[in-house]
């Protein structure tokens, strides 16, 4: 049901049903919010979106209250600018004065509200927070002195990943916002998705920097310095310039990286392409011999860290495969370093991901092998843009380049590993060629590339066999299919589960804020690479199949499981 209400002394068109907020959206009409969060249930919380509704005695908050068809509104009369600017006024009274120093500086969602509000002075005082930052986790910083108390964190920790990590302890004045029984970050079951990064308006939490020691790396000239990007980067990162998402300028950032002075360039995609290779014969293998079925990717270290704390009974079904990350770094040291004749010590690997947890997989232990780490440091798309502007390079103006050949070449299919579906999509392509020994005619498979579907269920027969896919992106998806499994489901054979919804276009290192729209616009330029190149099946990789032969030797031998497989083990946490 339709009806009018009038606003600002205009008539708007509202649904019955639904909120003031959501009427006022609609219809253009911008109120500000804190603790709203489009996708969950309003709490109301922070009460920067009160309205004036005529006959109500007091304001109220437009993002909980219902539209009725009586209603008259004022959305910035006298008495609610005064109420917004009272209450970030009260929020200001104990935030820190650092704003010069802070990660989200000019990005800040109270800052702008300060400065949409015209706050010019401290009227209110408080005293100052003393909470330490917690730096324990080795990926992300979080810093309580700037909690605005909004409980974004928390819901989307809860209510849209699945893992609960944090959550609100204490009343009133001393109530914050902490991990369980107030330990540090890394004790807790945080699982370094990111996303808490993401809806927080303040910098209250941020990523681990790993910008001064690559800089300190870039500045030794005994240390040959190599980095690499995900599929996920070239169509992301434009957005930190002020570009419309979705813009692919891959060769742009070959260039900007050549100019700050890493010795070569590479991309990950083919990292993606090689996991796809191991990926789809250790499940041929596992689908023939009906073992430790149904497996699971192990691309996603935030999924991983999940199954190993959670359900670490699991672990034998995680795909032993390393990540494109990990699977990069390794052939740089060891690979191209005997290719070049250049000690692994003297090479330095950095990798440039859309999620945070990927700085936790670089340090785990079974990434490191008589004292050489596989990777060394890890920028997020966010870093790697404050890098760019560091270094004074107008990468919007410059002239495209190629990224290096030895460990460039690449398909479509390692591009696809940046969405949700895209990782089982590659490695299905490669599984039916190896028990069919064809190609599949319809390379896409429609099916998994449902944008908005949390979950996506896909069969294709191959040969004598029938292979059951499933596509999960956030916890609270992967443990209604791990639910079934538990009750007896046994038709489905692979599993891909990402942290982040949508996948690593959406991940937590991504450009913030991250709107729908720009999700989705990630989305189709990621599918626009593979409908245009030429090398749509991971197998097809001429470079990659030469690498195979002149150095990996069969896919998951002995030799590629040294180079390109690794274990995972149960993990205790405080939950």
């Amino acid at each position: 049901m339709i009806f009018d209400i009038e606003v600002n002394n205009k008539i708007i068109k509202a649904k019955k049903g639904e909120t003031i907020l959501s009427a006022l959206s609609r219809n253009g009409i911008k109120v500000p919010t804190l603790c709203y969060m489009e996708e969950l249930a309003p709490s109301g919380a922070c009460r920067i979106c009160v309205v004036e509704v005529e006959g109500q005695p007091n304001l109220v908050p437009s993002c909980a209250q219902p539209v009725e068809e009586w209603m008259r509104i004022k959305t910035h009369s006298p008495k609610v600018i005064k109420a917004r600017k009272t209450i970030v006024e009260l929020l200001l009274s104990n935030h820190p004065d650092d704003c010069l120093y802070c990660e989200r500086n000019g990005n800040c969602e109270l800052q702008k509200l300060a400065v949409e509000l015209n706050v010019l002075e401290r009227r209110i005082s408080g005293q100052k927070g003393k909470q330490k930052a917690d730096r324990s986790g080795s990926s992300m910083v979080r810093d309580p002195k700037k909690c605005i108390l909004c409980g974004r964190c928390v819901r989307v920790c809860e209510e849209i990943i699945g893992v609960s990590a944090i959550d609100f302890i204490k009343r009133g004045n001393h109530c914050e916002i902490t991990p369980s029984f107030q330990k540090g970050i890394n004790l807790s079951s945080c699982i370094n998705c990111g996303q808490c990064i993401m809806c927080c308006p303040t910098g209250a939490l941020y990523e681990r920097d790993h910008l001064p020691e690559i800089i300190d790396s870039l500045n030794n000239p005994a240390k040959h310095v190599i980095i690499q990007y995900s599929p996920t980067i070239s169509v992301t990162l434009a957005e930190e310039f002020g570009v419309k998402s979705g813009k692919d300028i891959n060769g742009m950032i070959n260039a900007a990286l050549r100019k700050i002075g890493f010795n070569k360039v590479f991309d990950s995609s083919f990292g993606a392409d090689i996991n796809t290779i191991e990926v789809a014969n250790e499940l041929v293998n596992r689908i023939k011999t009906n073992q430790n079925l149904p497996m699971f990717n192990s691309c996603c270290p935030a999924w991983v860290k999940y199954i190993e704390q959670t359900h670490s009974h699991l672990i034998e079904n995680l795909a032993t495969v390393k990540s494109p990350q990990q699977i990069m770094g390794k052939l740089i040291k060891g690979y191209y370093a005997e290719t070049f004749n250049i000690s692994a010590n003297d090479i330095y690997t950095v990798s440039v991901m859309p999620c945070i947890a990927k700085k936790f997989e670089a340090q785990r232990e079974e990434m490191t092998h008589k004292g050489i780490t596989d990777v060394d440091a890890v920028l997020t798309t966010r870093e790697l843009a404050r890098l760019i502007r560091l270094y004074g390079i107008d990468i919007m103006n410059i002239e495209s380049e190629l990224a290096d050949t030895i460990l460039g070449t690449r398909s479509s299919a390692g591009k696809l590993f940046a969405v949700s579906g895209g990782v089982a999509e590659a490695v299905i392509r490669t599984s039916f060629n190896l028990l069919t020994g064809k190609d599949l005619v319809n390379f896409k498979i429609i099916e998994l590339r449902s944008i908005n579907k949390g979950r996506k269920e896909f069969k294709i027969k191959a040969g004598d066999y029938e292979i059951g896919v499933a596509v999960v992106s956030d916890m609270i998806n992967a443990e209604k299919i791990l639910n079934e499994i538990k009750n007896g489901r046994n038709d489905i054979q692979f599993i891909e589960v990402m942290a982040c919804p949508g996948g690593c276009v959406n991940g937590g290192g991504q450009p913030i804020p991250s709107r729908k729209e720009d999700i989705k616009a990630r989305i189709k330029a990621i599918y626009d690479v593979d409908d245009k190149e030429s090398i749509k099946f991971a197998h097809k990789n001429p470079q990659l199949n030469e690498l195979y032969k002149n150095y990996l030797g069969n896919p998951c031998d002995e030799n590629c499981t040294t180079i390109l497989h690794t274990s995972f083990n149960k993990r205790d946490v405080l939950l």
